[in-house]
């Protein structure tokens, strides 16, 4: 594995147990491994979102500073919604 940066963590109750499940029942060789994969997940998670937390942050002040949406209330975009998947449907 090469260099190895070493970490200690908290976890609550469940996710102790949860991790400790997983060991025991094989499908991990330590807690460690598990605690990696986890890792590796939210990495690829957040590297498939694309997005930054500044750039979330600059869309949302973007949308916020275009006004009002066109369709003014959730009920609106709600029944815009169902008018486009019906229009989908019967395509």
């Amino acid at each position: 594995m090469g260099h190895v940066d070493k970490r200690s963590i908290t976890l609550s109750p469940e996710l102790a147990a949860e991790v400790d499940g997983a060991v025991a029942a094989g499908e991990y060789a330590s807690a460690s491994e598990v605690v990696r994969d986890a890792l590796r997940l939210w990495k690829e998670r957040r590297e498939l979102f694309g997005y930054t937390v500044e750039e979330l942050r600059a869309l949302w002040d973007e949308g916020v500073a275009s006004g009002p949406g066109r369709l003014g209330s959730m009920e609106k975009i709600k029944a815009e919604a169902r008018r486009r998947m019906k229009a989908d449907d019967a395509a």
